[in-house]
């Protein structure tokens, strides 16, 4: 029986991807900071009646140790981990790059970029000593070089994650572990709420509400698409994305026809 980790995993698309690999009767490992929410993760994923067992951890992806704890006990349930997905993220405030104070700043790029690059460190090993497995990171905006006002930290955070995670499947090439990058697009959760996880409040403008409307999806719908993409994949530097250059368009033209609100 195959198993799957994933970062940030208690809330969101990181929960809603477990949800689907619950499906397809992988152990599923729920990894977040966030206790309450952790409990009601476990809760809802053991209440799906399929094969496999879910486990939980309190894992803090910037810190190496509190990574290998968890794997190592994942191992000595599961034996392996055959599928590592780097899923841990956090937004930032609606502010200039100079209004930002140093705790944001290192907070934002800790969990946004060392926190994939950290986690892949940690795994790596295990991975290779067992001869086989996959890692995933998920991208955001910034990925593909955009660039928007009040959102350059995130953005450099994530540009560097689609470095890293195209020079990683590089290096791994000929190590039998494959490495990919998950494109959800504009996905509506809490994330797009707050800053640094549960912190400050962001108010969205109305400019990117019409935004989210257009292009906007479930975390969800999006996770239904990509998991059997990353279970079925037998390639390395591939790229999963939802929302693609065709899609956007027609929801564009759609856009024109038809009014949707997300946001109920």
């Amino acid at each position: 029986m195959k198993t799957v980790v994933i970062t940030g995993s208690a809330r969101g698309f990181g929960l809603e991807m477990l949800k689907i690999f619950r499906r397809y009767n992988f152990n599923c490992v729920i990894c977040d900071v966030n206790d309450n929410e952790i409990e009601n993760a476990y809760k809802l994923l053991n209440e799906m009646k399929y094969d496999g067992i879910v486990l939980k951890y309190h894992c803090d992806v910037t810190k190496k140790e509190s990574l290998i704890k968890m794997i190592d006990d994942v191992i000595n349930n599961t034996k392996t981990i055959d599928i590592w997905i780097n899923n841990a993220g956090v937004n930032q405030s609606d502010k200039y790059i100079w209004e930002l104070d140093e705790n944001t700043i290192n907070k934002l790029i800790d969990i946004d970029l060392k926190g994939t690059i950290i986690s892949s460190n940690a795994i790596i090993p295990y991975m290779l000593k067992q001869g086989f497995g996959a890692i995933y990171n998920v991208e955001g905006h910034g990925s593909n070089d955009a660039k928007i006002p009040k959102l350059t930290l995130y953005g450099t955070a994530k540009r560097g994650v689609t470095y890293f995670t195209e020079s990683l499947a590089k290096e791994l090439m000929d190590k039998k572990i494959l490495v990919g990058k998950i494109t959800p697009g504009i996905m509506l959760t809490n994330f797009v709420k707050t800053s640094l996880g549960d912190g400050e409040k962001i108010e969205m403008t109305e400019k990117n509400k019409r935004i989210y409307n257009i292009l906007g999806d479930y975390p969800e719908t999006i996770a239904k698409y990509i998991v059997p993409k990353v279970i079925n994949n037998c390639y390395t530097n591939v790229k999963f994305a939802w929302l693609t250059n065709t899609r956007a368009f027609k929801r564009f033209i759609k856009a024109l026809f038809v009014k949707r609100d997300i946001f109920k």
